[in-house]
């Protein structure tokens, strides 16, 4: 039975439990779990990262912990019961995993390393903090490491600044705001500057000496030199080197390394060096030879100097080489580190070339103990301390120091008989009064132990002798007196075995009779003469003689006159003994009764240091004098007093203010000098006003702190010893001080004034008195002195520096302990308040204004949870009354000032700012609702509560900038919005009770409305953007203030009423925002007040267009900054729908709700689109359908521009310049040759309509360049030169013309890539709403063929399926919760014909119009109807062809557009048996014709498709068609289709006759080694001949040989220049692989050499003739000639025999029969065109109505030929043989190798724009054959874009490709049927136009090369708008009229130009002011 746990309720997963029982809860190891029940060993309940998700877990996987519970019951919370540290370290590292794993994935690895090793670091430590082994100390030193780590982690994640006081985290609702604001500022302070040390200290590591003349012992010191003082700064260190140059003692590091300690800020300059003295030892010479002499003396070496400057880079303890350098004569020895730093090189020189001294050097900054707990290592291990010579700049009561520095300067000796100079030592000892010498007591500097003895440099040869060595001598204090150092000299002797021979000594006593030391400085010493060390025996001998010549008398000239001394410098450092007399005099003033005053006087001379020495003698001395004679020395001792307690405020001393607090409270025993004290005191202050000097006045009372101690002291001692005698006549002296005090303080003065001054030194030490009268005297009494004698100052006070001082004493009593408890604060809060209203109103002083404020407010904050909860109130009432509009006027007008410049002004300001902020916050938070009501009620005027509420909202919104606070302040900013929150809350009572109605005031509720919006928006209210658990602690401490804040929103607006109508349309705007919040209750909440306004508005004015277009406008920008989503969509549109079912208006409220709807569905998807790393074809896509939905249906012409641009920017990105240019067209044309001015709009700037729009002509045309679309860019500098023209601008009319001249020169000269377009469907949900479930054309990019067409869009789409199939898919499809992606090749049908079909128009002009302008496109796809004969296939192989019309025509705006209209047509067998032959035709007359014309290189591709066509007809290819059409069965069943039989039999005949003269064209030309292969061809033609059943050819055919009109020079000269021909002297068309030629219609007798376009596609094909002819490709595109991707729409369907492929049929029968889509090498497939050859394309001429694979094996080289429409009623040629122009239209040649054609024409819309009338096939009568096959067959030979595979078979192989020649769009005329009519059965309803369509599609046959061009088609529901089209009517010209007619004649695309039609101007149009 589960049983509820009373104490098992909090856990830890100690083992992963994967949950596999029934209701099982899986768990991971680590992860925290709440228990609520358990039962036999299972636990229930759940984690705590999801609380929702509850179930059972094993007990024993689970470790319990001590927890608190709170709220028992079901919403209980559980909090586990262990240091708040550990709780905070648990939940921070469970944050940091989950982005430690991020910062992988991003690829931060050094970050993801740090965070790595800082993680382990805390873990290790918070087990040591479990453990709870550590001590106290330990403890706390971990928990600060920790919470270091923490933050630095926090930090670098940019997560939350933590708020800690001691380690803790601190609850904010704990603590006052102002508290909580000083505690994260702090943090923020300490994180952000660490402040500057005052100490540092110079670590020196003595490494060793590198030098090559070694042998010798050495020893090295280093000091600290000040070179611009030229004096040493510390005293020495020593290290001792052996002969190798390491250190003697390397065990030992005190000895080699040191810590210069306590060097000033002041220390660290250029000036300041570190000099190294380096002294060997041994012999005088250091190139002697060894000899027997053992004397070893002390001889210079080197120096070396490195400035203190340049360490202050140096991080770490960077090791230093140090040049030692030699001095050049001795004598100098003892300045030559002055000369190196002097740079002196004449007196110096290197000692040697690799001599180096290897140190290394650090320095340390911080306070000695900090650097010991930070360098543990560095101490524990041995370190030396080298002390400053003097005190630290700091002195510490505690410091215990006697060392006394001797420096041995120089010596003057006599030659003594000798005939050079001597070698002097010195030897020094040091000995006490008894005359023995000190052990140890010599010490030549730290680092190694003091000696018995010093000896010193021997410097060679000199009598005056300058050593300058420094010693040190470290005598204690009680040994001092009677001590005394003597100084031996000896003459050192190179000679008799090397002895040292004493010849005199000096010597100086320590310290004098009166208790004196020796004074500092220099000391020139006698030097008596003894060469006996017996005389030294007995020191009290010659300590009665004189040693200094200073102190000799007059009299005594004999030791005068001598001229040997011997000079030293004395220094001591000491801290009890000293050298001054007069310190001593006072201090033995009973000895000297009579020096007492002179003493008293001079102790203001004496230095402070010797006076801080025997501070507690001093003040003893001062007032034993006060106790015996305060009427004599009264005043005297009062002064030094106060000298001595001002001497203690200097930062040197401050440190000894605890010894004096400590006098006073031990030692102090003066129980009657508070009498004088009181009296000097008064006295003083009675004399301020009238005293002229007012500095010892001011002296006087800077001391007042401590005199009041001494005073209160004094009493308290007299009433403990007399049991509180004269306590009354205290109380009375002190009252008396006190009104003198109020007095002087009255008094009004200039600040200049000295009183004035006087005062404000009062002030800063007034508060320091407190503390010492509460000792005697009550909290209600001192709190009265105060009181009193803070309400005297002047209200009115001139002296700024007084008010400043002023405040500063209000804010130290503030911070005091009299102001702390709560009896004071009543007394003094009202003369608080007064002077800070005061301040405040002024703008004055408001950082001490905060700061007092900051202290007030957090003394409420503590005693809110305490018993004086009335006193609280109380106090909060005044302070609300007094400050809270002075202190929103403040923050208004602090954060409306202008920010300072200066950074460390822009903190201070900054910080007051925060701190207001703070106080605001704490103020509100603490006001109850009756301070609430008494504020509102204390408002006299209903204007002065609106400035207050609209104050107040203001201030509010202020603090809701993201700017108030610090990013990190997650904590205040919550704690901010709550408090404001709260606030509002009480508000919006207010605003409703007293501005509704009829005093109804709008500002104030646009306010509230605004700054609520605001509010709901903050990005730190967000909660969905936070962690789990940062989103769980925020909404169980404050909950969704979101959604609070919006009902308050939705109950505000519901209590407006009528009033409503003032915020329709302003408040839609900002409400629509905050329903963007991904907040389901505040959405449910906000979204029905749209239905509101709706219906107000609707009243109002009939309808609700002001709510729509505010709608339309703010949804635009605020979702494109990512608010909102799809879920916000489908509820929108939910909810109000549901809302205005009952509406009288619910039509049109039903229209704008699906408007914004379908705005917002394509906002989504444009969003979406452009998040980094999208694909900019996707990006454009949705760009286009937001432009146009813009434009379409919301008309909204400002967003439609922008949008033009954004989809300009994107297309130049893609480099799609011709989309661009259509693009920036569209905006073009909205605009008007005029000069009205237009506003500065996107990057335009301001200026006239005609400049922007020549401005937009010229970037249109430059882009037209660049996409080499030249033809649109003529008709636009045409219309720029014709506006020049108008204004005579004709400098810039000829640049035009040049321009234009250059376009031309373009289109002929240079090459052009013709595209492919493939057909993509996009079905199923999962596709963005522009897509999804619709079909488009796409034009592909350069060289791109289907695969990689296929294989970008599945990578724009990954998670898409590529369907393996063509046809349209169903519902299930459509419905699909996936993306489904349908994509073949398409061919375009061209639209103008008229260029196409001209004679002599070179191919680089036709190439335009065969891929411009395209609106629609075909593709075939093969079929078997009933039932299949395996024998013979093509019986039942019919074609199913889809012709498809785009919305608009491209290339346009966009690289894809939409279909709008599919149709069907199925074309039977007969009539795809007559297209293949005819293509097959053609394209052996196109190789004949550049055979002959010498256009090919060579003549394999002739020979080659000669040999596929022949050979297949021979292995039964056209046999084939005979056995399926020409059976007597087959005619019997098909009567009506006699014609075609016909039709068939007579290209049949053709064929035999083309390849009859192509074999005599190939025997002219045949190479020598071919002969064999030409000879079996001729064979095999007669085989097939016989075959055939042609013995002799008919008449006609007979009657002329094949003649190709095309192939005359001229049109030679017309298309490019000769690329390919041979010779390459004569201009030939490209007619070879590169080819696209596309023929319309051809006379038998006038093969085009231009229709060199292959014709299909190739269909199991492998030793093809493409592959051959490949080999010779153009120079320019052979890398495209077999890179195209193989056609996957081919299905073949010829017999096997015929395309000599015995498989080939079952092979590729899927092929014909699943149409699968995957792309192979040359796959076989009913779907994709294979991107062959530019020369392999398929003929696009049509007349079904789809383009679909044929059957055709032959056809495959890439020069077939793309015959034209056959007209299988043979009786259309009666209308006789018209001329290859007229009857059979141009054939296109492009000059560069673009993409296969596609084309997707239907029949239903085949018109000729050919000016041929011809008549209905079916009222003609014409003979079945024409006389000869050079004349005309038929007037429309339809090519069906058969697609021709195999290895050149037959002209029968099977059908391969789903492309069209470019001439498939050739229109009939109007009363024209197709010439082959189709048969009944496959007639569609729909496959022809009607007739009123037709003339309409004729008017504008060729649309003009710009603009998204609409076809005034009734056919299209909805109508492109007139903006964005050039209207039908005016068909700008595509060539350029005479000069005379070029304003007259009206542009036409078709090259035209009739000169009675003026040209027409742009029409106006409503342009807005962009």
């Amino acid at each position: 039975m589960w049983i509820p746990t009373e104490h098992e309720k909090y856990g830890v997963v100690l083992v992963s439990f994967r949950g596999t029982v029934q209701h099982g809860l899986p768990l991971e190891i680590g992860d925290t779990v709440q228990i609520l029940e358990k039962c036999e060993g299972w636990f229930r309940g759940f984690i705590l990262k999801n609380p929702n998700i509850k179930g059972i877990f094993p007990s024993s996987y689970i470790h319990l912990k001590n927890a608190h519970v709170k709220n028992k019951g079901q919403f209980e919370t559980v909090i586990p019961v262990e240091d708040s540290v550990i709780t905070e370290m648990t939940s921070t590292l469970r944050d940091w995993g989950a982005m430690w794993k991020q910062l992988y994935v991003k690829n931060e690895g050094d970050l993801f390393h740090r965070l790595w090793h800082v993680m382990n670091e805390i873990l290790d430590l918070r087990r040591q903090v479990l453990v709870g082994h550590l001590t106290h100390d330990r403890m706390r030193d971990v928990k600060q490491h920790i919470t270091a780590r923490l933050d630095w982690g926090n930090e670098q994640l940019c997560l939350d600044l933590v708020p800690r006081r001691e380690f803790s985290m601190v609850d904010p609702d704990e603590i006052s705001v102002t508290e909580l604001y000083r505690l994260m500022e702090h943090r923020h302070r300490k994180k952000e500057t660490s402040a500057p040390a005052s100490t540092h200290h110079l670590f020196v590591h003595v490494k060793s000496l590198m030098s090559t003349n070694l042998g010798e012992e050495l020893e090295v010191f280093f000091h600290i030199y000040d070179g611009r003082e030229n004096r040493p700064l510390s005293e020495r260190f020593f290290v001792k080197l052996n002969k190798s140059g390491l250190p003697k003692s390397p065990e030992k590091t005190e000895r080699q390394c040191t810590l210069f300690v306590d060097l000033g800020s002041s220390d660290l300059r250029k000036d300041v060096y570190i000099v190294v003295h380096i002294i060997r030892i041994g012999r005088m010479g250091a190139g002697e030879k060894k000899n027997l002499c053992s004397v070893q003396y002390r001889r210079p070496f080197g120096c070396a100097v490195v400035s203190i400057a340049d360490l202050l880079t140096a991080d770490s303890k960077d090791d230093h080489l140090l040049k030692v350098y030699a001095c050049n004569t001795e004598s100098e020895w003892y300045q030559i580190h002055e000369n190196i730093i002097k740079k002196a090189n004449s007196r110096y020189n290197l000692s040697g070339s690799n001599t180096g001294l290897a140190v290394a050097l650090q320095l340390l900054h911080g306070d000695i103990e900090q650097l010991r707990r930070e360098y543990m290592v560095l101490f524990t291990r041995g370190v030396s301390i080298t002390r400053k010579l003097g005190f630290s700049d700091v002195i510490m009561p505690g410091e215990m120091r006697n060392d006394l520095y001797i420096t041995l300067e120089k010596g003057e000796f006599e030659k003594g008989g000798k005939s050079v100079a001597r070698n002097v030592e010195i030897t020094v000892y040091v000995l006490d009064i008894d005359g023995q010498i000190l052990k140890s007591h010599v010490a030549a500097g730290s680092g190694e132990p003091g000696g018995d003895e010093y000896h010193s440099l021997v410097l060679y040869h000199n009598n005056s002798p300058r050593w300058a060595e420094q010693i040190k001598l470290p005598i204690p204090v009680d040994m001092f007196r009677g001590s005394h150092v003597r100084f031996e000299f000896r003459h050192c002797s190179t000679k008799d075995k090397g002895e040292k021979k004493l010849f005199g000594y000096s010597f100086v006593p320590l310290m004098q009779e009166d208790g004196r030391t020796l004074p500092d400085g220099t000391h020139e010493l006698i030097i008596h003469k003894c060469e006996e060390n017996t005389s030294l025996a007995d020191c009290s001998r010659y300590l009665k003689q004189p040693f200094s010549k200073a102190n000799l008398p007059s009299n005594n000239q004999t030791l005068k006159g001598t001229k040997e001394s011997f000079w030293i410098t004395s220094f001591l450092c000491s801290t009890k003994l000293t050298q001054n007399g007069d310190m001593l005099d006072l201090l033995k003033w009973r000895a000297h009764p009579e020096r007492i005053n002179d003493s008293l006087s001079k102790l203001k001379e004496i230095d402070g240091s010797e006076i801080v020495k025997f501070l507690q003698d001093t003040l003893d001395t001062l007032f034993g004098i006060l106790d015996e004679s305060s009427q004599r020395y009264g005043l005297k001792v009062f002064d030094s007093l106060v000298h001595i307690i001002n001497l203690l405020q200097d930062s040197k001393f401050q440190h000894f203010k605890p010894v004096m607090d400590t006098y006073i409270e031990s030692h102090f025993a003066g129980a009657l000098s508070y009498r004088d004290l009181i009296k000097v005191l008064k006295w003083y202050v009675d004399r301020i006003v009238d005293a002229e000097h007012q500095d010892h006045i001011q002296q006087v009372l800077k001391a007042s702190e401590y005199i009041f101690k001494y005073i209160i002291q004094s009493r308290r001692l007299f009433s403990l010893a007399t049991g509180g005698q004269n306590e009354e006549e205290f109380r009375v002296c002190i009252h008396e001080l006190f009104m003198s005090i109020r007095f002087f303080l009255s008094q009004e003065n200039k600040s200049t004034s000295p009183v004035a001054q006087t005062q404000a030194v009062f002030l800063r030490t007034f508060p320091a008195v407190y503390g010492e009268l509460l000792k005697i005297f009550t909290v209600r009494e001192v709190a009265g002195f105060v009181r009193e004698t803070l309400g005297t100052l002047p209200t009115a006070v001139h002296a700024d520096c007084l008010e400043a001082v002023k405040l500063q004493c209000i804010a130290k009593t503030v911070e005091s302990q009299l102001y702390i408890n709560p009896e004071s604060r009543c007394i003094l809060l009202p003369v608080v308040l007064r002077i800070l209203q005061a301040h405040m109103q002024e703008q004055r002083d408001l950082v001490m204004c905060a700061r007092i404020l900051t202290s007030m407010l957090s003394l409420i904050k503590k005693e809110e949870n305490g018993t004086a909860e009335p006193v609280v109130s109380e106090e909060v009432e005044l302070i609300v009354e007094s400050l809270l509009g002075v202190l929103l006027r403040t923050i208004l007008e602090i954060s409306n000032r202008p920010q300072p410049a200066g950074p460390a002004m822009r903190l201070q300001f900054q910080d007051v700012t925060g701190e207001f902020v703070a106080c605001l916050l704490a103020l509100l938070r603490q006001m109850s609702d009756r301070h609430y009501e008494q504020l509102l009620q204390a408002f006299n005027s209903k204007d002065n509560l609106r400035d207050f509420l609209l104050q107040i909202f203001t201030v509010f919104r202020i603090l809701i900038r993201p700017e108030m606070f610090p990013k990190d302040w997650t904590v205040m900013r919550l704690v901010t919005n709550n408090v404001i929150i709260t606030t509002v809350l009480y508000l919006s009572d207010a605003l409703r009770k007293n501005f509704l109605n009829d005093k109804f005031d709008y500002k104030v509720w646009d306010s509230y409305f605004y700054l609520s919006v605001i509010f709901i928006n903050q990005p730190c209210l967000q909660l969905e953007s936070f962690s789990p658990s940062k989103r769980k602690k925020i909404l169980e401490k404050y909950g969704d203030m979101r959604v609070m804040m919006g009902c308050e929103i939705f109950s505000m607006w519901q209590n407006l009423g009528e009033h409503k109508l003032n915020f329709i349309p302003a408040m839609i705007g900002p409400f629509l925002e905050v329903t963007l919040v991904p907040q389901p209750d505040l959405r449910n909440v906000m979204i029905p007040i749209f239905h509101d306004m709706m219906d107000w508005e609707q009243r109002r004015s009939g309808n609700f267009k002001q709510v729509e277009a505010k709608l339309i406008d703010k949804l635009d920008s605020l979702m494109s900054e990512g608010k909102g989503d799809e879920t916000y969509r489908e509820l929108f549109n939910s909810i109000l729908l549901k809302k205005i079912e009952r509406e009288t208006w619910r039509e049109s409220g039903i229209s704008l709700i699906a408007t914004v709807t379908r705005l917002m569905e394509r906002l989504l998807d444009y969003r979406d689109c452009m998040k980094l790393g999208e694909v900019d074809g996707k990006k454009i896509g949705c760009t286009v359908s937001l432009l146009n939905f813009y434009k379409t249906e919301l008309n909204k012409e400002e967003m439609y521009i922008r949008y033009i641009h954004k989809l300009y920017d994107l297309h130049l990105k893609a480099q799609n310049y011709t989309e661009a240019s259509y693009t920036l067209l569209l905006y073009d044309e909205l605009l008007e040759w005029s000069d009205r001015p237009l506003r500065e709009f996107l990057n335009y700037p301001m200026q006239s309509e005609w400049q922007r729009k020549e401005y937009l002509h010229l970037t249109i045309v430059q882009n037209f360049d660049r996409g080499k679309c030249w033809e649109n860019g003529i008709i636009l500098c045409r219309e720029l030169a014709d506006q020049y023209e108008s204004y005579y601008d004709y400098r810039n009319l000829s640049k035009m013309r040049m321009m234009e001249a250059s376009l031309y020169d373009k289109i002929m000269d240079q090459q052009r890539l013709e595209p492919e377009f493939f057909r993509v469907g996009f079905y199923g949900k999962k596709f963005p709403f522009f897509l999804r479930n619709k079909e488009f054309v796409c034009r592909g990019h350069d060289y791109e063929r289907l695969e990689a067409f296929q294989q970008r869009m599945l990578n724009e789409f990954p998670h898409a399926i590529a369907m393996q199939h063509v046809n349209q898919p169903d519902q299930t499809i459509y419905q699909a919760d996936a993306q489904y992606l349908q994509i073949y090749a398409v061919t375009p049908i061209p639209e103008s014909q008229d260029v196409l079909q001209r004679d002599g128009v070179p191919d680089n002009i036709k190439s335009f119009y065969k891929f411009n302008h395209i609106w629609r496109f075909r593709y075939d796809r093969p079929f078997h109807k009933g039932t299949k004969d395996k024998e013979n296939e093509f019986k039942s192989l019919w074609v199913e062809r889809t012709t498809l019309t785009l919305v608009q025509s491209l290339p346009g705006i966009s690289r894809w557009f939409e279909v709008e209209k599919r149709e069907l047509v199925e074309v039977s067998p007969l009539e795809n048996a007559i297209e293949v032959i005819e293509n097959k035709n053609l394209q052996l007359r196109t190789l004949i014709t550049q055979c002959q014309s010498r256009q090919m290189q060579n003549i394999n591709p002739l020979t080659m498709c000669l040999n596929g066509v022949i050979d297949a007809a021979v292995n039964g290819g056209l046999a084939r068609y005979q056995e399926a059409f020409f059976v007597k069965d087959y005619i019997m069943n098909h009567p009506e289709d006699g014609e075609k039989i016909g039709r068939l039999r007579e290209l049949m005949f053709e064929q035999a006759h083309i390849l009859e003269y192509g074999l005599a064209v190939h025997e002219k030309f045949v190479p020598q080694d071919m002969r064999p292969l030409h000879k079996k061809l001729v064979d095999q033609f007669h085989l097939m001949k016989s075959s055939l059943g042609i013995q002799e050819f008919p008449a006609y055919v007979r009657a002329s040989p094949v003649h190709f009109t095309n192939g005359s020079p001229r049109t030679c000269r017309n298309s490019v220049p000769n690329i390919i021909s041979p010779d390459g002297g004569r201009g030939v068309a490209r007619r070879s692989l590169p080819s696209y030629p596309a023929v319309n219609r051809y006379s038998s007798s006038s093969l085009s050499s231009q229709a060199s376009n292959e014709v299909s596609n190739i269909t199991g094909q492998s030793e093809s003739s493409d592959e051959v002819f490949n080999m010779q490709p153009s120079p320019s595109t052979s890398s495209l000639s077999s890179n195209h991707s193989a056609s996957p729409n081919v299905t073949s369907s010829a017999p096997s025999s015929a395309r000599g492929s015995p498989q080939m049929a079952e092979k590729h029968k899927h092929s014909r029969e699943n149409a699968c889509l995957s792309p192979r090498e040359r796959p076989v497939s009913a779907i994709f065109p294979n991107p062959l050859d530019p020369a392999q394309r398929a003929p696009s001429h049509q007349i079904g109505d789809t383009t679909l694979p044929r059957s055709d094996p032959n056809l495959s080289a890439p020069d077939k030929v793309r015959p034209t429409p056959s007209s299988w009623s043979l009786d259309s040629v009666k209308e006789g043989p018209p001329s290859f122009s007229d009857s059979f239209g141009k054939l296109l040649c492009p000059p560069v190798p673009p993409r296969p054609p596609y084309s997707g024409s239907s029949a239903k819309n085949m018109r000729s724009q050919s000016p041929v009338t011809s008549r209905s096939p079916q009222k003609t009568t014409v003979p079945p054959f024409t006389p000869s096959p050079t004349e005309c067959q038929s007037t429309s030979l339809v090519s069906n874009s058969p697609v021709l595979s195999g290895s050149y078979s037959s002209g029968i192989s099977s059908l391969s490709r789903c492309s069209v020649s470019e001439a498939s769009g050739t229109e009939l005329p109007a009363g024209d049927h197709p010439s082959h009519p189709l048969p009944p059965s496959t007639t569609l309803p729909n496959s022809v136009s009607s007739s009123s369509d037709e003339p309409i599609r004729r008017e504008n046959k060729t649309p003009p090369p710009y603009s998204v061009y609409e076809r005034n088609n009734p056919r299209r529901p909805v109508p492109l708008p007139h903006s964005l089209s050039i209207p039908p009517q005016t068909d700008p010209p595509a060539l350029p009229p005479k000069p005379h007619q070029l304003r007259t004649g009206s542009m036409k695309l078709d090259g035209t130009s009739d000169p009675r039609v003026p040209r027409p101007r742009p029409l106006p149009r409503k342009v807005s002011q962009l």
